[in-house]
This record gives structure tokens, sequence and C-alpha cells, in this order.
């Protein structure tokens, strides 16, 4: 095994663990603003057991794994940069994964923001919101994986 394979497979792991986070936290904000309908205690008691795990979500789970996820990924950077020199980082693939990466963390950023203004009441998002901005998180992967597993070139 060399330290591109295990640099590698870490950083999938990372990236799968984040995804998979990613992927659940909008869900429970749903589940979460679905509970302002629900008569106390009842909405209380949800509402208090929904904040815990997103809480539980973010710092144990989504936000290590983000750290992970750069950390192999810049690691991989630098054994490619090893390989093949700094050029690869301007091809159209490697900008456009480079860019999903940016805009995965800027919507990372956005969803622990909300989380802290939902614990508060000062969201504004409605249940309808969260379902449909739920995939972004898997529309930006597919954009990357396909940008790396290709390496697609104009020309």
């Amino acid at each position: 095994m060399t330290a591109y394979d295990l640099a590698r497979g870490l950083h999938i792991l990372a990236v799968i663990a984040w995804m998979s986070g990613m992927l659940y936290l909008p869900r429970l904000f749903a589940y979460d603003v679905e509970q302002n309908d629900k008569p106390e205690p009842l909405r209380s008691e949800m509402q208090g057991l929904l904040r815990t795990w997103q809480v539980r979500l973010l710092r144990i789970i989504i936000n290590p794994a983000m750290f992970l996820a750069w950390g192999f990924g810049l690691w991989l950077i630098h054994l490619d940069v090893q390989a093949r020199g700094w050029g690869f980082l301007a091809e159209p693939w490697m900008i456009t994964k480079l860019s999903g990466v940016m805009l995965l963390s800027a919507w990372h950023g956005y969803l622990a923001g909300e989380r802290k203004r939902i614990a508060a009441g000062t969201s504004q998002r409605s249940a309808r919101y969260w379902r449909m901005t739920n995939e972004i998180p898997f529309l930006l992967a597919i954009i990357m994986v396909m940008s790396v597993t290709t390496e697609w070139t104009f020309g």
C-alpha cells in the first residue's frame, strides 16, 4: 500500500461521514420546525431531543469529518504535486472539485449557523425549505466525484 492509497482511502471515509451528516442535519431541522404546531409539553420535549441530536451530529460527526476530509484532501494534493507537479490544480476537473469543496464547506457553515438560530428561536426557515435544500450536498458530491473520476478537460 502506498501513501497515496492510504490518503485516498481515509479521504473517502471522511467524506462519507461528512456527507451522511450533511444529508441528515436538514432533516432534523425540518422535524424541529414541524414541532411548532404541536401542543405543550410534547413540543418542548421533542424540540429538546431534536436540538440535542443536532448539536451532537455537528460536534461528533459533521465537524470532525469535515476537518478530516480537508486534511486528507490536502495530503492527497501534496502527494499529487510531488508526483505530477502543480499543473493539475489548474485543470478544469480539479477547479470544479475544489469549487465543490468550497461550496460544501460554505453550506456546512450555513447549517451550523442555522442550528444556532433554530436554538435561539430566530430561524425563519420552514420544514418545506429544509426538505427542498436537503439534497444540496448530494448534488455537489455528484459533481465532485464525477470531476475527479473522469478528470475531464477542455479540448
